[in-house]
Parts: C-alpha cells; sequence; structure tokens
C-alpha cells in the first residue's frame, strides 16, 4: 500500500475515532451540580391539586381552566423574587389549523406590570431554545421582557448527557461549529408563517434535548406543572398542576438556579416567606431529571395485591418502567392507564408512537386495562401515577412524560413526589380526578383500547428503535 493510502487510512480512523469517543464521554459524563436531584421529604398540609381538562359533552367542546389562572396570580402576589422556567414561551402554530388563546401574552404582560410595580425585583425567565428555533428567529416575547429589564436565560443544554448520542458524538467535534442564522431558508418547523430556519439551528435541533421544565415561583408560592402555560398552541391540552408552600420553595430554588447556573447566570440570594406550617398529614418531595425516574420505580416495585395504580400520561416508553407495571400487575396490582392516542400535535397528525405500541404490549397482561383519552385537535399532556395500598397513596407528577430521554437525565424535568394517608381529602381528590375520565362521568373523556389499538409490527420495531437510540422526539 503505497504511503499516501495509509494516511488516508489513518486520517479516516482518526475522523471515526473522534465521535466514538466523544460520544461515550458525552452519554456518560458527570451532571451539573444539583442537577438530577432530589430533595428532602417535608411534612406540609399546604398543598393544591389542579387541573385543566378538555372535553365533549353534548357535542360541544367544554373546558375547566385552573392552571393559567393561578399562574397569573402567583405572578401578581410576588413581592421579593418571581422565577419562570417554562419549556414552551411562544406562540407559534398553524392558524390555518385553529385559533388558540393568547396565553403567552397574558404571561407576558403579568410579568411586565409586575416590573414597573416593583422596579427593583429579581424577574428571571428560564427557557428553552426552541422558543428562538435554535437561534433563527427573535422571539417577540422574550424581547418585550429584556425592554422591561427581565432577565430572559435560554438554557444552555450541552452540559446534560447526549440523549442521541449517534447524532451529537458528530455534532460536538464538526457540526457545533456551524452557527445558527437569521437568514435561514429552511421551513420553519413550528409555524408554516414563522421565519425560516437556518442549517445551524436544525443541526442543534437533532440533538434531542430540552429544558421541560414548566414551574412558576415566588417567595411564597410555587406550581409545579405539566403544563406549557407560556405557548398558545398549548392552551386547550388537559393537565395538572400543584402549588406548594414552605420549605420546599428552598429546594426548588436551588434546582433553578443549578439551571441558571448551566447558563452562566447566577440567582440572587432570596428570602422565603416563613411558614406556620411544621408538621402535617402530607410528606411532599422534589424530584428532577434522573431521580424521578428513580422515584417512579420505587413506587411501583412496592405494588402488590393490596395496589391499585392509576397513570395518566402524554407519553409512555421507558422500557424499565414498562417492566415496572408489568411485574406491579403480576404481583396482583390492578393498573388503570389513560394514555394520550398521540395523534394530534398542534394541528398536525401523528402515527400514534409509541403510546399505542406501548398499550398494546401492556392490555394481554392481567390485572391492566387501558384507555386512550379522547382528544380532539388537543392532547392529554398531563403525566402522573397514583399508587395506593392499604394505608397511603402516593403521587408523582409534573414535567416529565415516561420517556428514556424525560427520566434518563437528558432532559431538565421537575416533579413532585406526594405521600399521603389512604384516607386524607387529596387522596379522594386525585382519585375523583381520575375516575370521572376513567368512568365518563358528565362528559365524554376516554374511549377504550380498542379504538385506538395498533398491532403494526413495523411500528412496534420502530417505537423500539427510537427508545433504544434516542432518534426520536418523545
Amino acid at each position: 500500500m503505497k504511503w499516501y493510502k495509509k494516511w488516508l487510512l489513518i486520517i479516516v480512523a482518526i475522523f471515526v475515532m473522534i465521535p466514538l469517543f466523544i460520544g461515550i464521554i458525552q452519554h456518560n459524563k458527570k451532571l451539573p451540580s444539583h442537577i438530577s436531584f432530589e430533595g428532602p421529604t417535608y411534612k406540609t398540609d399546604e398543598l393544591e391539586f389542579l387541573y385543566d381538562l378538555t372535553y365533549q359533552k353534548n357535542e360541544e367542546r367544554v373546558l375547566e381552566q385552573q392552571l393559567l389562572g393561578t399562574a397569573l396570580e402567583i405572578i401578581n402576589e410576588a413581592e421579593n423574587f418571581l422565577v419562570v422556567d417554562m419549556f414552551l414561551y411562544n406562540d407559534d402554530y398553524d392558524r390555518d389549523k385553529g385559533e388558540y388563546p393568547n396565553s403567552a401574552q397574558k404571561i407576558t404582560n403579568a410579568l411586565v406590570e409586575k416590573r414597573k410595580d416593583n422596579p427593583t425585583m429579581s424577574i428571571t425567565v428560564l427557557t428553552d431554545a426552541v422558543n428562538t428555533l435554535y437561534g433563527s428567529t427573535n422571539n417577540p416575547y422574550f424581547e418585550t421582557l429584556e425592554d422591561n429589564n427581565i432577565n430572559v436565560l435560554i438554557t444552555n443544554v450541552k452540559p446534560l448527557r447526549d440523549s442521541n448520542p449517534i447524532y451529537s458524538s458528530i455534532w460536538r467535534p464538526y457540526l457545533q461549529w456551524w452557527q445558527p442564522s437569521q437568514e435561514g431558508f429552511l421551513p420553519n418547523a413550528f409555524n408554516p408563517d414563522g421565519r425560516k430556519g437556518s442549517i445551524g439551528s436544525y443541526l442543534d435541533l437533532i440533538n434531542f434535548k430540552a429544558n421541560h421544565r414548566k414551574i412558576i415561583l415566588n417567595e411564597s408560592r410555587a406550581m409545579l406543572t405539566s403544563a406549557n402555560l407560556t405557548h398558545d398552541g398549548s392552551s386547550y391540552h388537559s393537565n395538572i398542576g400543584f402549588v406548594v408552600q414552605g420549605d420546599i420553595l428552598k429546594d426548588i430554588y436551588l434546582s433553578e438556579q443549578a439551571v441558571a447556573n448551566m447558563t452562566g447566570y447566577t440567582l440572587p440570594d432570596v428570602t422565603f416567606k416563613s411558614s406556620n406550617e411544621t408538621n402535617g398529614e402530607l410528606e411532599i418531595q422534589l424530584v428532577t431529571e434522573g431521580k424521578i425516574k428513580k422515584a417512579l420505580l420505587g413506587a411501583l416495585a412496592e405494588a402488590d395485591e393490596q395496589s391499585t395504580i392509576k397513570i395518566g400520561v402524554f407519553y409512555i416508553s421507558d422500557r424499565q418502567i414498562v417492566k415496572g407495571i408489568k411485574e406491579a400487575a403480576k404481583r396482583g396490582a390492578n393498573v388503570q392507564m389513560i394514555l394520550d392516542p398521540n395523534k394530534d400535535a398542534f394541528g398536525i397528525e401523528k402515527n400514534g408512537i409509541p403510546n399505542r405500541q406501548v398499550a398494546a404490549e401492556l392490555v394481554p397482561n392481567k390485572n391492566i386495562e387501558v384507555r386512550f383519552y379522547d382528544t380532539n385537535g388537543e392532547q392529554f399532556h398531563s403525566k402522573f401515577v397514583i399508587v395506593t395500598d392499604e394505608d397511603e397513596t402516593t403521587l408523582i407528577g409534573g414535567s416529565a412524560n415516561f420517556t428514556r430521554r424525560n427520566l434518563a437525565d437528558y432532559n431538565l424535568e421537575s416533579n413532585l413526589v406526594i405521600n399521603m394517608p389512604k384516607t386524607h381529602v387529596l387522596t379522594k381528590e386525585i382519585n375523583d380526578y381520575f375516575d370521572r375520565m376513567w368512568n365518563n362521568d358528565d362528559g365524554q373523556f376516554t374511549v377504550e383500547f380498542e379504538k385506538y389499538e395498533d398491532q403494526t409490527l413495523w411500528k412496534k420495531a420502530f417505537y423500539r428503535l427510537q427508545e433504544f437510540t434516542g432518534l426520536s422526539t418523545f
């Protein structure tokens, strides 16, 4: 072999080995401080369960919405500081498919009014690069906030592990240097009428990781929710939320400080209003990122023949979670699941992956029943598990879908773990909420599994490939 062919092979080998080496490191690297956080448990009675529900009754759409109004209250009542961390913060959607309320504008107006009322208050908005099409467009809401001296932090997710290592291991050494441009020519993936995307922005998008949290926090109260309250196109989705007070606020602020630190910003020291609560029947704990999966698997592992498990979720695909559900049912636990049919995304029809494939896998198992939410353009966007045994109920809910990307330290997520007596009023509230949907009490909420049953072999294989490799949008 001639010398130049040997050198060519060496160069090719180096170009191949660099992504392989980087991929291994980035897939397994140490996480930033206070990411994948598991806080202490606090006893309290200061917790409120909220929800948004969209359903059909007498052939008309009915909206029961509690979350946005409460979020605006938390903003309006703030005296010392505000932190808003929302994954989607825009009004991008295909308006030819329908019109939605101006939720993003309402939150923006409330923040601006709060700044005018208190010019020196610390107000910080954390969000994801998806809202600027990864640097290809300006976001008018962010410009308004910044014009009013409100900090807007586009989260730097590079310090997180790579959920799509096959691609990201190539992107990090070779492609990330292709910077986004606001002179792009590629179609806008989120709004056909929006500004065009650039090559650099789409190269970034394919990393498939995000700040997916949904939190609003002031010195006395915080909301953790599954709802993208600052996204117009999400306004009709069904979601859940929790409002908490007391010492857990410090943990929430600490977890948000960790996200700000990743972006090169330090949230200021703040003072929280002291709570009169020193004890209570509820035990609450903040868990983020991979610690959410730990909590979910722990709750499922404790379920037996005396347990009921009620699950409502927008996406379920994580193999360990699926296995945990099967094993709980095998031990005798009664499992009821309400899943989004994965057919609607802001006017775009989806193919049902992964929920229909997971449902088809679970339904043949004894003690497992699945119903699909009867969506009509909107999504069943909640994410929760309720496990009840002889004496106690555990509720886990928040921003995290039950997928590998949401639960394996790739996305930024934030959930609550709530333990309560089986006889507690909150236990009745959440069970009434679930049972109403399951039984279609006073409205059309859910349909039988068979309506969206899909046994297509290639879709099952495609779901498993996407979940295993990270080459997916769920």
